[in-house]
């Protein structure tokens, strides 16, 4: 186990986040704020710092339903992501557009 402020590998971050090594690459090309270390062999070292926005982007992709480009304008915009269980749309707007969605179809089929 190694200490919070310990830099972390390419492997070690995938694993903690649940994302692939390659996702966090590609998140390397679409957020100029991520630059983690590169040591010899272009290897990746992540900072503390590093890890914190690498959830929080997390998050927003893959939890509240953040586009790229969404959580592009969030982060060059100094907008703070929604914590870890928050939802980016308020619960009772998405059921009640689906409960709209759902009585449009049901009137679309029976006529």
């Amino acid at each position: 186990m190694k200490t919070p402020g310990a830099l972390r590998t390419i492997g070690e971050v995938s694993a903690e986040l649940g994302v692939a090594q390659h996702i966090l690459r590609y998140w390397e090309s679409r957020f100029p704020q991520l630059k983690p270390l590169t040591r010899a062999g272009n290897r990746r070292y992540y900072r503390p710092e590093d890890l914190v926005l690498l959830k929080r982007i997390d998050q927003a992709l893959n939890r509240d339903g953040y586009t790229v480009k969404g959580v592009q304008q969030l982060l060059a915009g100094g907008s703070k992501v929604a914590e870890p269980g928050a939802m980016a749309i308020p619960a009772n707007d998405i059921t009640g557009a689906l409960i709209a969605v759902r009585d449009q179809l049901r009137a679309a089929l029976a006529a």
